[in-house]
């Protein structure tokens, strides 16, 4: 119970790494905030938080939208006086070749996974200073370092936010507010499963483990972020690729 009574937002934790994430901080006794667009599955996963015996509750914002975020954070601090811990999950992909990608799908990945994380990141920093403590934890990507084919929009705003933790992770150390990034590479999910068999052949090839991730790798690391025993780590990010990427 390493965090216990600590206060933590995950966005994007309806389903996947991020209620992975929602899930492990209750259970090491954090009250947790649930965020996501899809309010019937975040419902869901704050119910199964509070049934780890924290607090829980699912909250519905746009993360790429400034008004509803400050409400959001606002009614964080109103529930529960402080917010200890903020981890940005929230994602999407619109793949595409550079040629043939249509600007919105670059302009709606940007929009979510940058600048909400930048957005998120801004008005969390703000309550976390008075408090003179926070840990921040962004999700990047592999693909952010390595780029990929069909993926300049995800590669780019992942690279971005990569940039973001080590200039936030600068000006907040001051406050006692560590800042940091977790990059996945390719993690077992419902989309890898359906993959072709060739396509994961190849892909096990390139990772030296010789295996996908799991979800519990990339939570693992952010477990391990946001404890006490990581108060000297700022302005990393913690690549989880099996060897895929160093």
């Amino acid at each position: 119970m390493k965090l216990k009574d600590n206060v933590a937002l995950v966005t994007g934790a309806a389903q996947g790494i991020g209620k992975n994430i929602a899930l492990a901080l209750a259970g090491q006794g954090a009250h947790v905030v649930v965020s996501d667009v899809s309010m019937e599955k975040a419902e869901e996963t704050a119910k199964e938080c509070a049934g780890l015996g924290v607090k829980s509750k699912a909250v519905r914002f746009d993360v790429s939208d400034a008004g509803e975020v400050a409400s959001a954070i606002g009614e964080v601090m109103s529930e529960f006086d402080r917010l200890d811990i903020m981890v940005n999950n929230a994602g999407i992909t619109r793949d595409g070749l550079l040629m043939r990608m249509k600007e919105d799908d670059w302009d709606a990945v940007i929009k979510i996974n940058l600048k909400g994380t930048f957005l998120c990141t801004k008005e969390a920093v703000k309550v976390m200073a008075k408090k003179r403590y926070g840990r921040i934890v962004n999700i990047a990507s592999v693909v952010g370092f390595t780029g990929n084919v069909g993926q300049a929009n995800y590669a780019a705003s992942k690279a971005g936010v990569v940039g973001l933790t080590k200039t936030a992770a600068k000006e907040y150390a001051a406050r006692k507010i560590t800042v940091n990034a977790v990059a996945p590479g390719f993690i077992q999910t419902a989309m890898t499963d359906v993959l072709p068999e060739r396509i994961k052949e190849e892909l096990l090839r390139a990772i030296p483990l010789g295996r996908l991730g799991t979800v519990d790798d990339v939570t693992n690391a952010v477990l391990f972020l946001v404890s006490p025993e990581a108060a000297y780590i700022t302005g990393q990010t913690i690549h989880v690729n099996g060897g895929m990427y160093m």
